[in-house]
Order: C-alpha cells, then structure tokens, then sequence
C-alpha cells in the first residue's frame, strides 16, 4: 500500500501517548503542520518522554511519520534526534559537506538490492540523513527549469547541491533542493537568508492551540505548555493576537 493521506480517527494517539504527546498537543500543531502530518509527511521536531521496562524515564526530541499497513492500519515511525551523527560509509569530503548542512550525491541500495544514485542531506535539527534517489528530484528540478528558462549552468547548481538565486523582473527568487521539504525543492521569494529561514514559517515564539501552547526558544526547540501553565506574559501576548480561548475555539483535525 502507498497511501499518503490519512484521516483524523486512524490516527494512533495510544502510540503517541506512550512516546509523551498526548491528543491535545498533537492537535495543537499549527494547521499547516497537521495537513503535511496527514499527508504522510514527517512531524517536526517535538519532546518526547519515553519509560524503559526498568522505569528509567528517557526526555528526547524526534520526528514521526504515520505509515500504513498492508491490512489497512497505520503505525508511526519515530526520527530521534541522535547524539551524534550516524556512522555512514561516505567519503571524508562527503560527510564534511554534509554536516555543513549541503547536498551530495552518492550511490544507496534498495531494499530489492540495486545500487541507485541519490541526493543525501543531513537533517540539521535530528543529525539523521536524509536520502531521495536522484530521478526524483531531477524530475522536479526539470518543471522548475521549464517554469523559469533555466540555464544549464543555473540547473548544474542547484544538482550540485546550491541555492541560486535570480531575478524576475522585481522579485528576487531563491531556489534549491531541501529533502525535508514535501516536493524535495524549495522555493521562495527573497534572498537565500529568507530562504533558510522560511523552514520554520508556522511557528511563531508561541502558537496557542484549544489546549496549550508550542512555544519556540531562541534556538528553534519545541515544547509543550498547557494551559494552565501559561505566564502573565503568554495570556497577554494570546489576548492581544485575538487568540480564541479553547472554550470559543474547535479543534483543528487531521
């Protein structure tokens, strides 16, 4: 099964539970975070709080993914963010490019065992590495130089793993290949600072749901606050955004 779309009453809040997010904080997600979640996209970062058998409480931060099964279930697939970069077999100029946060391009194997070549990207806030075979993306990348013309060497820099940036009449356009982004490419009007920084246009500093908030630290961490533990300063910024009180507001769904 490839399905990529999920509804709200499939998803397993029991196994997300076990991991420490609750019903409420998932949907409190911002709208947009949970439409990508439904679509089969991963989560992004969030705490999570996990017991051992022998009762030793784990506190960590990953990404999830729901995933189908055959017989029609979902499960979900955690992404924890790793102490340390994963031991991966790339070259030494390969793995110092890739912990600079850029792109290569390397050989996988399938799990049908065929070597493929495909664009690999470090994910900067779990340290997991990202792998999309390069026929994907080259896809992509061939309606996005059919979109705006172009040049061989404009096309070369962004399979090199570059951002280019160009001009459309008055607009400055930046575009380059980001794997956590959903189409493998991301594209926006702005500079490449603008370009980096719109990875995180959902959150604000606090994002109030129906039952708590996602607050944003300075560093990019997300963590959950219910209600019940806001401070004098997040009530007053809720009120003065004319946020909705969880008792005039609907729950957002998957």
């Amino acid at each position: 099964m490839n399905r990529t779309l999920f509804n709200e009453d499939e998803i397993p809040y029991d196994n997300l539970a076990n991991f420490g997010l609750s019903k409420e904080m998932i949907e409190d997600l911002p709208l947009g975070v949970l439409q990508r979640i439904s679509n089969g996209h991963r989560s992004p970062v969030l705490p999570i709080r996990v017991k051992d058998d022998n009762g030793t409480v784990y506190n960590g931060r990953a990404r999830f993914q729901l995933i189908p099964y055959e017989n029609g279930n979902v499960n979900i697939v955690y992404f924890p963010k790793l102490l340390v970069n994963e031991q991966i077999p790339f070259s030494k100029e390969q793995r110092i490019r890739l912990d600079e946060g850029k792109l290569i391009i390397a050989p996988i194997i399938t799990p049908d065992e065929q070597s493929i070549m495909a664009f690999h990207q470090i994910d900067m806030e779990t340290l997991q590495v990202l792998s999309v075979p390069t026929s994907v993306i080259e896809n992509n990348l061939q309606i996005l130089t059919d979109d705006f013309k172009l040049s061989d060497a404009e096309l070369n820099c962004l399979k090199n793993g570059n951002l280019l940036t160009i001009s459309i009449e008055e607009d400055v356009i930046t575009m380059g290949i980001d794997l956590n982004n959903d189409k493998g490419i991301h594209l926006c009007v702005g500079n490449e600072q603008i370009w980096k920084e719109q990875s995180r246009k959902d959150w604000n500093k606090h994002n109030y749901g129906c039952f708590g908030c996602w607050a944003m630290d300075d560093e990019g961490n997300l963590d959950y606050i219910s209600e019940e533990d806001y401070t004098e300063e997040m009530w007053d910024e809720m009120k003065k955004n004319g946020a909705m009180r969880k008792a005039q507001a609907p729950a957002h769904r998957l």
